[in-house]
Parts: structure tokens; sequence; C-alpha cells
């Protein structure tokens, strides 16, 4: 499978990408709430967990 990604985005060091992969899903978890969200905070989370995907599937391009 071709990389997806730039060279000069996977030329992060490892421990970066830990770190911002910590960063966000500490941020998904802290607006986390059992009740209902606003339209604003849906958006915000939908792009805090495309953030953590694209942040996932560089650590898996390093691998």
């Amino acid at each position: 499978m071709p990389n997806p990604f730039p060279a000069a985005v996977t030329a992060l060091p490892a421990a970066r990408l830990y770190e911002i992969h910590d960063c966000l899903a500490l941020a998904l978890d802290a607006t986390e709430r059992p009740g209902r969200y606003t339209q604003s905070e849906r958006e915000a989370r939908s792009y805090l967990r495309t953030a953590l995907r694209h942040t996932l599937r560089l650590m898996e391009a390093r691998a």
C-alpha cells in the first residue's frame, strides 16, 4: 500500500506523534458528556476524531 502522506509529514519523531495522539484523545475525553451536544460541539468533536484518525494513520505509516 503506498504511503498517503508526504515524506515531510511522516518525518515527525514518533514521540511527537504519540504526544499529539494523546492530546487529541484527552480533548475528546474531556468534552464527553451524557447529554446532548450543541451543533458547534458536535462539529468540534468531529474534527478531533478526524485528526485522531489521521494521527493514527501517520503512526502506522512509521511502523
